[in-house]
């Protein structure tokens, strides 16, 4: 009888916001911008579609033993940074595959497709979706109404605070949970209740902590939070492993070992996502 994989893994293909910043003062951390890689047993699921996401095609596509079918690609929203990646994700390119895309943020005003099409039409890009080679699967979904990827795994999904919408999910598989909450901002001194229920209890939550406390004044309106509101929603859902994450293309590797000290300080354990690293719990 084969070995029941129960291993529940996050790996990093894409740490960054707003737009990749590769280069010397950023190898690290990483450059590239959001994609996460969440293997729960066999069954893979893909979080955003960066600029970190073709990296991930390539290296599935030279994987020996493939991951079970289809590949699911759950986006928490459709701003430039979180799908640029998609043209170039390899496996939509191979017949046979079967890869399917979710997005919780666009109805009832508009679809998946749609606006991925938008993107991917002149004069911004030269080809449009129907050239992709897999058996390609676009859904919709309301946040009450989370996707069902099947193999065992429990998905919940909550809006989150971001302009023109975005999507947290938490992962449940064998007893163990992850959160990714990335693109929200929060409200200073007023925790937000839809993360907070979402996230109690999780073992691992990956937070949006594009700004310090100093610099987020700066940026009310752009929709995004910091390691400190962070640390705090994790404390209060006795969350036990928090990761920053979604760094602000402005902060080198200097800069970012700065809040790895200043976080470490404040909540031991804490985790500084890096572009290649795989936490599994």
């Amino acid at each position: 009888m084969a070995e029941v994989n129960n291993n529940l893994s996050v790996t990093f293909w894409g740490t960054r916001g707003s737009i990749a910043c590769p280069g010397p003062d950023t190898i690290r951390y990483g450059g590239n911008t959001s994609c996460l890689e969440v293997m729960c047993g066999n069954k893979r699921l893909i979080f955003d579609g960066g600029t970190g996401l073709p990296n991930l095609g390539r290296k599935i596509m030279t994987e020996p033993v493939p991951s079970e079918l289809p590949v699911d690609l759950l986006l928490t929203h459709t701003h430039l940074d979180h799908i640029v990646g998609i043209p170039f994700f390899a496996p939509l390119h191979i017949p046979g595959n079967q890869v399917r895309l979710w997005a919780g943020h666009l109805l009832p005003n508009r679809t998946l497709k749609q606006t991925l099409s938008d993107m991917m039409a002149p004069p911004l890009f030269p080809i449009p979706p129907e050239i992709f080679q897999a058996d390609v699967a676009f859904h919709d979904f309301e946040p009450q109404s989370p996707p069902d990827v099947g193999d065992g795994i429990k998905i919940r999904t909550a809006p989150l605070n971001h302009p023109n919408g975005a999507t947290g999910y938490r992962v449940d598989f064998a007893g163990k949970s992850v959160c990714y909450i990335t693109d929200t901002e929060h409200v200073p001194g007023r925790p937000d209740q839809n993360i907070l229920d979402l996230v109690q209890d999780a073992d691992l939550i990956i937070y949006d902590s594009t700004y310090t406390d100093e610099e987020f004044d700066r940026f009310v309106g752009f929709g995004h939070s910091t390691w400190s509101e962070g640390v705090r929603l994790a404390d209060a859902a006795n969350v036990g492993r928090l990761v920053v994450f979604h760094h602000d293309p402005s902060h080198n590797d200097v800069f970012m070992d700065g809040i790895a000290a200043e976080v470490e300080k404040v909540r031991p354990g804490t985790i500084v996502a890096k572009e290649g690293e795989t936490l599994t719990l």
